[in-house]
């Protein structure tokens, strides 16, 4: 069985957060404490006193609770634990006005009081007159010396008011790096998906014959059969495009009837192409092509490449921004690939083609995914799954509205969808030119003032009044960053969505306290003395045959 979701690790930066925060708080409770006590103790820290009441005097007669003994305004360690806040303090002052002497005094007097609090605690009995006055008595002492040097009410809370501060900036500099080394860690190919690529490339240069089979297949007519069912993925990633292809198949009712369409980059190609040409995927038909082939697709003619090539781009990307905090979600390489921006040119990619589903390679597939075909899309161009149930998922969030172009043309409170698993009507694409839509609002962007980056806000805009909503249940989201998605939503999906950084592929998401353990099969790879020439093992979503 599948953990409850609130038994999960959180993430690093959720944790940091709650840390922060706590600490935070607790210096503003412990400020407030400290001038209550400093101003109920003024008169007192000259000579200090012992209270001894009738109260105090029942606690030696019988056992009680600790806790209501701390509470107890007439009991010793009440009495402890004030002067440990004030001798708290005082250490932080003496160390910032470099009394050291002061502060090792302090410090040495406090750790004999906790020790003895402890001790209080573990045998269930309360402090003793003899036990506590010795400690008052010094801490009073030191406490008046630290008073002596002028460490006053008011020194020690602008003191405390500096530290609070410097945290504060500490916390949001810590949160900027937390935000920085995940990233660090989501753009990071690991060692045995490098060993992968480097294996099966060279596996696909020696080999003259699987270079022939493939382009044998490149003139098969089931790639262009309108009664079979494509999919497309634009990827360059083998064990994500593998993971995909395989849960599709593995799912399907007919899996021979199904036909994937691939597009990667020169580097990714001969790896990918070996990989599916070794494998046999149940009978399904697997295309694999080379942007690079795609000789139409120029600056001349997309916008969004003459924009990738600008140099200006690259140094947006590569520049630290202003605010890190917020603009760090933007520094991803995928904004930087044209495979990412290939979704807006399938009709061109595959003209001769009616229907198609797009999917992410960050997806896994649990059902059979052919009904998709038979939906009616009203005649709309794209059928997708809103994701406005949260508030943040509309127009305004993905768009500059004081921008006249966008305001005039588009309601804010439009409901966003998401890209990831789409059926596209290609005739209707056509028909509404989607493709042109998405050229204009590229070249309005130039100066990336309408968005930032990436394809989901022209998306919603080249789609605007063309979109179908589906069932929520065809593609949920979030499962790669959060932890609260709840379990029946997960196993009643079509498809899950790892959107986020926490890939299955990667070693941050890949823990077993994180809820992926159900889905670990999918992507677990054994790659035994991969790197030295052997073939490997992988999981039966992953390789169907070789096991």
């Amino acid at each position: 069985m599948r953990r409850r979701a609130a038994e999960y690790r959180r993430p690093v930066r959720r944790r940091l957060f709650n840390w922060i925060w706590a600490l935070l708080g607790l210096f503003s409770i412990a400020a407030l404490v400290l001038f209550v006590v400093l101003h109920n103790h003024q008169e007192q820290i000259k000579s200090p006193i012992i209270v001894k009441s009738p109260e105090v005097e029942n606690f030696h007669h019988e056992k009680s609770n600790f806790t209501q003994e701390i509470l107890s305004v007439t009991s010793f360690a009440r009495q402890l634990g004030e002067q440990m806040i004030l001798a708290k303090a005082y250490v932080i002052i003496a160390k910032e006005h470099n009394n050291l002497q002061l502060a090792w005094e302090l410090s040495y007097r406090i750790r004999r009081c906790q020790l003895l609090l402890s001790k209080a605690a573990m045998r269930g009995t309360p402090i003793t007159l003899d036990e506590a006055q010795p400690l008052v008595e010094s801490l009073s002492s030191l406490i008046y010396k630290a008073q002596d040097a002028h460490y006053d009410i008011a020194t020690t809370i602008m003191t405390m008011k500096s530290h609070i501060q410097a945290l504060e900036e500490r916390a949001n500099a810590a949160t900027v790096q937390s935000t920085a080394f995940g990233q660090m860690a989501a753009e990071a190919l690991p060692k045995i998906l490098h060993c992968l690529n480097i294996k099966l490339t060279t596996d696909w240069h020696r080999n003259p014959v699987m270079q022939e089979v493939a382009n044998d297949k490149r003139n098969s007519p089931r790639l262009v059969d309108n009664n079979l069912y494509h999919f497309c993925i634009f990827s360059d990633n083998v064990l994500a495009i593998s993971a995909v292809v395989n849960s599709t198949i593995s799912n399907a009712d007919h899996p021979k009837q199904l036909v994937f369409h691939i597009v990667t980059n020169e580097v990714s190609y001969g790896a990918i192409q070996a990989w599916f040409l070794l494998h046999d995927f149940k009978g399904a038909t697997i295309e694999v092509q080379n942007i690079g082939e795609l000789s139409w697709l120029n600056s001349s003619y997309s916008p969004v490449l003459k924009q990738l090539n600008n140099p200006e781009y690259t140094t947006y990307y590569n520049e630290l921004p202003q605010d890190a905090k917020a603009e760090m979600k933007f520094r991803n390489p995928k904004y930087l690939s044209m495979l990412n921006h290939l979704r807006f040119y399938i009709p061109e990619i595959y003209p001769l083609l009616e229907k198609v589903v797009f999917l992410d390679d960050d997806v896994i597939v649990q059902k059979d995914l052919t009904p998709l075909f038979s939906l009616d899309l009203h005649g709309n161009a794209n059928g997708a799954v809103e994701t406005c149930l949260e508030a943040f998922h509309r127009y305004y969030k993905y768009l500059n509205f004081s921008n006249p172009i966008i305001s005039s043309k588009f309601d804010p409170q439009a409901c966003g969808w998401a890209f990831g698993m789409n059926i596209f009507d290609l005739i209707a694409w056509k028909k509404e030119n989607v493709t042109a839509r998405y050229h204009f609002w590229q070249e309005q962007n130039g100066d990336r003032t309408l968005w930032k980056l990436g394809t989901l806000p022209p998306g919603l805009l080249s789609f605007y009044g063309l979109t179908e909503p589906l069932d929520r249940r065809w593609h949920v989201l979030g499962l790669g960053y959060d932890m609260n998605i709840d379990d029946r939503l997960i196993e009643s999906a079509a498809v899950i969505h790892f959107n986020g950084n926490m890939k299955p592929w990667l070693k941050l998401a890949i823990d077993s306290a994180y809820p992926f353990t159900v889905f670990l099969p999918l992507f677990y790879c054994a790659f035994a003395e991969l790197c030295n020439g052997k073939y490997f093992a992988l999981a039966v979503h992953l390789h169907p045959v070789v096991l």
